[in-house]
């Protein structure tokens, strides 16, 4: 006698009062108003007051673990399985010799062809564990609680899935979970299956279902469909017409998602759920869509049987027939028409309207990609950083070698993205997910900081090696076999040190998960990783992580130091910085953090960057300035005094400037009269600037008269182009000044030299 519970597997009208429970966050209880207190201490509170005062209604979240159960519940409950198990007790036996022996299962759905049985694990906050010995537990009572599910529900396939929630998985886990079979369900999948239902509703489950069972056969479906058999760019295809209900049950769209990570390459946009509602309703309303849906059926080198008709044209190449497509899951990739597909899920036109397709066989991923982006060409533009991740894709075995390393930059950032042992599980905007504070991190920024890092070999023309990179194979699947366990271990120890920055994402001013700080972390470690190849203490390509790992480390404390002790003010400043001079500040910052603890640590540029950052010359350049300014203006008021007499201003000065400036010190008279009562004389000479300066010196017969045998530097007097150029000085200086209007703007010293030596220069000019 078996001892599962299987009077807890429930469907029908039972199934929609199961859903009204697992959707609610809270459980509600009624209880006598004395026991109240009791039950307060135990976390519950009051909700409701009843007509009788003896009862009283309390409430209380419901753990962590029941609410990821309700989670997958609800997700299998939408996605149309027609069996689920209520409440939180069902289990099965798994011993025939000893009923006794049960597992509790979190969820176990069925539906007419398939039973999926999921062991949840749910954490309160974001945690490392290992699951390997309760894997290797789980493990052992697969083969009986298989066979214990197919006496209940026989003829089905069964799958097992492995779900976590706030759980960072490990690469031994995931290799122990594949071994056995064993489906694992991180946040991400749940996240892409749990949204895909809420578009899809009852269709989504092929999606789901062709992941998990891959190429296993679907009873009980027709194969045959009438077809025209002809070719077109070298490939031979099939045209025919086909009932929705079926191209949807073998159909599978490679949507850039975690469900999908193992397939890439993956070129599809995720199914827009407003766009779905309006192409079901314009079917519903009988509409439809004449143009052809686009798909490659996988018959992983087999090809399909087509039995050729009769009948024949002779003036064509075109053959007619009964085409045998694939009753498999996921045999047919749908390269365009994805919304007008699904937009027949839970239509009424499911099964009695037939939609047009042409099928091309066994299409190369590449090309796939390269038809989905001509189509989508003249439509609807493909969204950049998912033109990005597609582009990449094409180019892995490019005959580029740089193309090939843009390749290899563009998967390293996806990987940093979707990998479930990676620190940035989710916190990278890949393909067509949206922005979000925690999710903030572009591929476009960690291509940047690889690009500009020694990692990987750098090509010029015609395929010349230019540099080589420090974790460079030659092969770009072998760099990234090599490069990519090393970052993400790198990273995995900022996280650990850091967890509380870690965890801030793009809020309360966030200093890593973000896009300066995650570009200003790879280009440190890369700093690191050059310095200690320079001197020979370690060597990448020929030695174990774990071995290098503990000097990379050494250099890296310093900086996790430097951000868990950041204050306010430190913050405030470096997000101050915008443009591409703010991805520069992060990273000599974080760099500036381990050389003050590790004096060894000296990167090229570090020591004047900060020299040209601190304003140190700032209130020297500003009193040059002035001097400058004042001592060039007397010159050219005294010549021009000199030779015009008191009408200098006028014939002097350009119509232009003069009425403007006359006009400045007209103001400013007139306001301090308004003011004070009292007469005021402002010369307009007052109002030049040192760009009016250059124009004044120009002016008519200024340059050649008074000012070329005194205002040109000795350094350039053979200056090609005149005296526009010669005077050119003025203007850059006049450009500083300006800078200098800023509070956040520091000298550098090239700049403070130049005034320097025009100070000096100018100085020494006599006045007549």
């Amino acid at each position: 006698m078996t001892r599962t519970n299987w009077d807890l597997m429930i469907s029908g009208k039972e199934l929609s009062s199961e859903k009204n429970s697992r959707k609610k966050l809270y459980i509600s209880q009624k209880i006598l108003s004395k026991d109240l207190p009791e039950y307060i201490d135990a976390g519950w509170e009051k909700a409701k007051d009843f007509k009788n005062p003896k009862y009283v209604g309390i409430t209380k979240e419901k753990p962590v673990g029941d609410q990821f159960e309700d989670r997958i519940w609800m997700l299998f409950a939408n996605m149309g399985f027609s069996a689920l198990n209520a409440g939180k007790d069902f289990s099965m036996a798994y011993d025939f010799r000893n009923d006794d022996q049960r597992e509790r299962i979190s969820v176990m759905a069925v539906d007419d062809e398939t039973i999926l049985i999921v062991s949840c694990h749910a954490s309160e906050a974001m945690i490392e564990y290992s699951f390997a010995e309760e894997i290797e537990v789980f493990s052992g009572k697969i083969s009986g609680l298989r066979k214990e599910a197919l006496k209940q529900y026989p003829g089905r396939k069964t799958k097992f899935i492995w779900a976590t929630h706030n759980y960072i998985s490990n690469r031994r886990d995931l290799a122990l979970l594949d071994k056995e079979g064993i489906a694992y369900f991180s946040e991400s999948t749940i996240e892409y299956y749990s949204e895909l239902a809420k578009h899809l509703g009852s269709c989504s489950r092929y999606q789901l279902l062709g992941n998990l069972f891959a190429n296993q056969e679907i009873k009980n479906m027709d194969d045959r469909v009438p077809a025209i058999q002809g070719k077109m760019g070298g490939y031979t295809y099939y045209s025919f017409s086909i009932e929705p209900e079926k191209l949807l049950k073998i159909g599978y769209v490679l949507h850039r998602s975690e469900a999908n990570k193992n397939m890439m390459p993956t070129y599809q946009r995720l199914i827009k759920k407003k766009r779905l509602q309006e192409v079901r309703g314009f079917i519903n309303e009988g509409g439809y869509f004449p143009n052809s849906i686009i798909i490659s059926i996988d018959t992983n080198g087999k090809g399909l049987n087509f039995d050729q008709a009769s009948a024949k044209v002779d003036s064509t190449i075109s053959k007619i027939g009964i085409l045998h497509i694939p009753k498999r899951y996921r045999s047919a990739y749908i390269i365009d028409g994805q919304h007008r597909l699904y937009g027949y899920s839970d239509s009424m036109y499911a099964s009695s309207n037939t939609i047009p397709v042409v099928a091309f066989v066994d299409l190369e991923r590449s090309e796939q990609i390269k038809l989905f982006m001509d189509i989508n060409e003249n439509q609807k533009a493909v969204p950049k950083s998912l033109r990005v991740t597609l582009n990449a894709d094409m180019l892995w075995e490019s005959n580029d070698y740089s193309e090939r390393r843009q390749a290899l930059r563009s998967k390293i950032a996806q990987m940093l993205g979707e990998e479930t042992t990676s620190p940035l599980h989710s916190r990278v905007v890949i393909g067509e997910n949206e922005s979000t504070p925690d999710r903030c991190i572009t591929v476009e920024a960690i291509q940047s900081a690889l690009r500009k890092c020694r990692f990987f070999d750098a090509y010029g023309k015609k395929n010349v090696l230019q540099r080589a990179g420090t974790f460079d194979c030659g092969d770009n699947q072998e760099t990234c076999d090599l490069f990519y366990p090393f970052i993400e271990k790198c990273l995995l120890y900022i996280r650990r040190a850091c967890l509380s920055e870690w965890d801030k994402g793009d809020r309360n001013s966030g200093m890593l998960t973000m896009n300066r700080g995650i570009q200003a972390v790879i280009r440190v470690i890369d700093d690191i990783v050059n310095m200690l190849v320079d001197k020979g203490m370690i060597t990448p390509k020929a030695q174990e992580l774990d071995d290098m790992f503990g000097l990379i480390q050494y250099y890296l404390k310093p900086l996790t130091d430097y951000i868990n002790a950041l204050n306010a003010e430190q913050r405030k400043d470096l997000r101050g910085y915008f443009g591409g001079g703010a991805d520069t500040r992060f990273w000599r910052a974080y760099q500036k953090a381990i050389a003050d603890a590790r004096p060894d640590f000296q990167p090229e540029g570090l020591e004047e960057y900060w020299q040209n950052e601190t304003k140190i010359y700032n209130d020297e350049t500003k009193s040059m300035l002035r001097e400058i300014e004042s001592k060039l203006k007397n010159i050219i008021s005294g010549r021009l005094e000199e030779y015009f007499g008191d009408s200098w201003l006028i014939k002097g000065l350009p119509k232009p400037i003069y009425t403007r400036v006359k006009n400045e010190a007209d103001e400013a008279i007139y306001e301090y009269v308004s003011n004070n009562g009292e007469e005021i004389e402002i010369p307009i000479w007052n109002y030049i600037t040192l760009a009016d300066c250059k124009q004044i010196v120009l002016n008519g017969k200024n340059w050649s008269s008074f000012f070329e045998d005194t205002l040109v530097r000795p350094e350039e007097i053979n200056l090609a182009g005149g005296k526009d150029p010669k005077t050119d000085w003025i203007i850059r200086l006049n450009t500083i000044t300006n800078k200098l209007q800023k509070d956040s703007y520091s000298v550098p010293v090239d700049e403070y030299s130049y005034v320097k030596s025009i100070y000096e220069w100018v100085m020494g000019i006599l006045v007549f």
